[in-house]
C-alpha cells in the first residue's frame, strides 16, 4: 500500500482489547511472513501481549520499554537500530511504545523528538515500526504530535495516511530552552581542568548515593561531554550539576550549534576510531534533553538516584 519501504504507523487504542488485537495481529503477520519481529512496550502490555501470543512469543524478541528506552534517545541506536541491523536482508518488524501514561513532562519533549526522528533514521530501510497510544490514557496534545511524526495512522477502524505528519516541526518545537533549577553548583571548564569535570560531577554523585557502575557511568557521561565542548563547542564550557525530582542532573553548555538532528542516535561500530560522544551519554543516561541553536548548545544528562 505504502511506497516507501520503511512504514512506521500509529496505532490508536482504546482498552486492552483493541490493544491485544492490533498488536498481535501485526506480530502474527510478521511470524507468518518469516520475519524477525521484536516488542518494545511498558511491562503491563509486554504482558498482555506474550500471554496473547502463547506458545509463538517465544519467536519474538520482548523489552521492556521502560528500561530498554527509559531514555528516549537510546531507543534508536540501543533498541530497533540494534534489532534490525542485526537483520539487513530481511523485512523486519518492530512494536514500539515509548510514550506512555506516567511519562513526565521533562521527558516527554524527547519522546516526541524520538518519534519524529524514526522517520529520518530508517528511510530506505525494510523496517515496519508500530507505535501504540493509549487514547484514553494520553493527553489531547500528544495525540495530535502523534499525527505529526507518523505517516499512518491506525485505529480499530482501519489505517488511512497522516494529514499532519510533519516531524520537522515537532524536532523544531522542542527544540527550547531549558528551564533554569532553583541551585546548582558549577564549573567553567577547557583544556586545561577537564578532569576537574568529572571530578565535580562525581562529588555530586557520590553526595547523593551513587557508587560503582553507575558512577562510573555519569564520570564516563559527563567526560564525554566535556570532551564534545573542547572538540566542537568552541574550546570551552560550562559544567553545572544539581538534583531536581528524583534525579541528579548534569548539564554541559557551550557555544557550539549542533545542526545534526540524528547526532548520538547513530550505532557506531566499536572497531572504528574516535569518541562516541552524545551516543555514549544517550546510552548510559536514565534521560537527556538538549538545546542547540547558533552560538550555544546545552545537554542535560539525567540520572536517577538510586
Amino acid at each position: 500500500m505504502w511506497a516507501e519501504p520503511f512504514v512506521h504507523p500509529a496505532l490508536f487504542y482504546r482498552g486492552d482489547g483493541e490493544y491485544v488485537s492490533a498488536t498481535t495481529a501485526f506480530v502474527l503477520e510478521g511470524l507468518a511472513a518469516g520475519e524477525p519481529v521484536a516488542v518494545s512496550v511498558p511491562p503491563r502490555n509486554l504482558a498482555l501481549i506474550e500471554a496473547a501470543l502463547g506458545d509463538q512469543a517465544k519467536d519474538v524478541l520482548l523489552l521492556d520499554m521502560t528500561k530498554a528506552g527509559r531514555n528516549p534517545g537510546r531507543i534508536i541506536p540501543g533498541v530497533l537500530r540494534a534489532f534490525a541491523d542485526r537483520h539487513p536482508d530481511q523485512h523486519v518488524r518492530i512494536i514500539g511504545e515509548p510514550i506512555w501514561p506516567g511519562r513526565t513532562a521533562t521527558e516527554y519533549p524527547a519522546c516526541a523528538q524520538h518519534e519524529a526522528l524514526i522517520n529520518l533514521s530508517f528511510t530506505g530501510r525494510r523496517v515496519t515500526i508500530l507505535c501504540p497510544y493509549d487514547l484514553d490514557g494520553l493527553t489531547e496534545e500528544v495525540i495530535r504530535e502523534a499525527a505529526r511524526t507518523h505517516p499512518v495512522l491506525r485505529d480499530a477502524t482501519g489505517e488511512w495516511a497522516s494529514d499532519d505528519y510533519a516531524p520537522e516541526l515537532v524536532v523544531d518545537g522542542h527544540n527550547r530552552p531549558l528551564g533554569e533549577p532553583e541551585k546548582f553548583v558549577s564549573l567553567s571548564f577547557d583544556h586545561t581542568n577537564l578532569s576537574a569535570v568529572r571530578g565535580l560531577a562525581a562529588r555530586e554523585a557520590i553526595a547523593a548515593g551513587f557508587q560503582g557502575d553507575r558512577l562510573d557511568d555519569i564520570r564516563l557521561a559527563v567526560a564525554e561531554l566535556g570532551a564534545n565542548s573542547l572538540d566542537h563547542g568552541g574550546g570551552s564550557g560550562v559544567l553545572r550539576v544539581w538534583i531536581e525530582d528524583d534525579r541528579l542532573v548534569c548539564e554541559v553548555s557551550d557555544s557550539g550549534h549542533i545542526t545534526d538532528p540524528l547526532v548520538g542516535r547513530r550505532p557506531v561500530d566499536p572497531r572504528d576510531a574516535g569518541s562516541r560522544g552524545l551516543l555514549i551519554v544517550n546510552l548510559l543516561s536514565d534521560l537527556v534533553r538538549l538545546h542547540t541553536r547558533e552560538g550555544a548548545t546545552t545537554v542535560r544528562a539525567y540520572f536517577d538516584l538510586p
